[in-house]
């Protein structure tokens, strides 16, 4: 087998073992690496762009560049942040993502990433709001396409984890959505036990009955930033 190897990230230096990414070697290190589409269990993607980072003079998607000997990662810098902030004001943008009336909040990657990157001055984008579908004929799950962020997460599990493919994209560009195998989310065989369910990061996918069940104070990041439980990693 071969050995492991040492890298820096921002300065310090990381213990990887080949074949790791770059992303998969700070999360073992307690190094966080800001991401949306990324997600443990799941085969990765890099399309959201939020994990870019500058490794060897070049930008590239922490989470499906390969690790390497002696490589300089830049990460979390004034510059890399600033990329990554403009990429999340973008998908609030492209999409109606209400917090305040917003099932999923406190427990939206979106929004607490947001939080992280401190995006607290206006933003120079216009707001697309969007019309798209809204699909709750199923008993148990809701299906708000506004939420959307194509982050990939569910389609990804549905195919590799649940073996169904209930979800897939269609349309191109700022049109593109995820749709579903059937005429509407009742006509598959989507359950709220699938991994599909529980890996979407925003209000898309949503267990009815279910909203607004946890109050202020214990949902998932009123804990921590997005991050602390990978930072806590750190010794």
């Amino acid at each position: 087998m071969s050995e492991s190897f040492v890298f820096r990230i921002d300065g310090v230096e990381i213990t990887a073992a080949p074949g790791q990414t770059i992303m998969e070697a700070a999360d073992a290190a307690g190094i966080y690496i800001p991401r949306l589409c990324d997600h443990e269990g799941l085969r990765h993607q890099g399309g959201c762009r939020v994990c870019t980072v500058k490794a060897g003079g070049r930008s590239v998607a922490a989470c499906t560049q390969p690790a390497e000997p002696g490589l300089e990662v830049e990460n979390d810098t004034p510059a890399r942040n600033r990329v990554r902030r403009d990429l999340v004001e973008m998908l609030f943008h492209e999409g109606n993502h209400l917090c305040p009336i917003c099932e999923k909040s406190g427990n939206c990657e979106l929004q607490a990433m947001a939080y992280r990157l401190e995006m607290t001055d206006a933003t120079r984008f216009p707001y697309l709001e969007p019309c798209r579908d809204l699909d709750a004929s199923h008993p148990d799950i809701a299906l708000d396409t506004n939420r959307c962020i194509s982050c990939g997460r569910c389609i990804r599990a549905s195919q590799d984890v649940d073996g169904k493919g209930v979800f897939g994209y269609v349309g191109r560009g700022i049109h593109r959505r995820v749709a579903v195998n059937g005429a509407d989310l009742a006509q598959t065989d989507a359950a709220v036990t699938d991994e599909a369910m529980a890996v979407c990061p925003v209000g898309c996918i949503i267990r009815k009955g279910e909203g607004f069940s946890q109050p202020i104070g214990e949902r998932h990041f009123d804990h921590g930033l997005i991050g602390h439980e990978i930072e806590g990693k750190r010794k």
